[in-house]
């Protein structure tokens, strides 16, 4: 959401993608634009990237992201870079949204949890896959946008609390999946409490005026293991 720089088995398809799949039925010209550009971000920004997960790849090319881009900014949704969303955050680059989402490997029964709802698109993005999604967004203007966003796309199992993102949402944990859409300058101890066995949570840390890491931490019984991934810039995890 924040960032400079085997099949789904839980569809859970946008009215635009239920076009795509009805026979016979022909999308508007804006939308079948859309969708072709959909398209090509997928080919040439993500697959080229060497994301290869088949749940992830299918999820972004359903995900309608004109959708979760301020309306100033939908002729460039679905270009390689983030766009401004207001209150000084930004909705993530594709590849960013991509390459989070298949290093936390989500599949079939899983619970996951999001730290920064933002526009809802990574969410959604999560969505696609699994049928428990939980998000939460310190901002409420940004909490009440992203909640109208993926109302509006049809992800209505995605659930989303305004809250400190800090504190996690452990009535419902442990998650098989944590990602955190801001630049903490450190790991957040509640939420590695509610990662589950073998649960795996994806983190920018480091100061939110210099590049992060982003890090992949996974537990294995008590112990925590830490990988960084790649450098990247995002906005910092605000508290309140």
């Amino acid at each position: 959401m924040r960032n400079r720089i085997p099949a789904c088995p839980f569809p859970f398809l946008s009215a635009l993608a239920l076009l795509l799949v009805l026979p016979g039925t022909a999308l508007p010209a804006d939308e079948s634009q859309f969708a072709r550009q959909r398209e090509t971000m997928v080919r040439t920004q993500i697959e080229r990237r060497n994301v290869t997960h088949p749940a992830t790849l299918d999820a972004m090319s359903r995900v309608p992201r004109h959708l979760f881009v301020r309306e100033e900014n939908r002729d460039r949704a679905y270009s390689d870079g983030p766009l401004p969303i207001g209150h000084g955050q930004t909705i993530s680059q594709p590849y960013i949204v991509a390459l989070m989402t298949q290093l936390v490997d989500p599949g079939p029964g899983d619970r996951v949890l999001e730290i920064g709802t933002g526009s809802g698109y990574q969410a959604a993005v999560l969505g696609e896959i699994l049928r428990e999604v939980y998000t939460i967004e310190i901002v409420e203007p940004l909490y009440r946008w992203g909640s109208a966003n993926l109302r509006s796309a049809g992800y209505d199992h995605v659930r989303v609390k305004h809250a400190d993102g800090y504190y996690g949402w452990e009535e419902h944990a442990p998650f098989d999946a944590i990602v955190v859409t801001a630049a903490a300058s450190s790991i957040p101890p509640p939420l590695i409490d509610q990662l589950a066995e073998g649960g795996k949570m994806i983190i920018p840390v480091g100061s939110p005026f210099r590049t992060q890491v982003l890090t992949l931490v996974r537990r294995e019984g008590n112990d925590i293991f830490t990988e960084q991934i790649l450098p990247v810039r995002f906005v910092p995890f605000v508290r309140q």
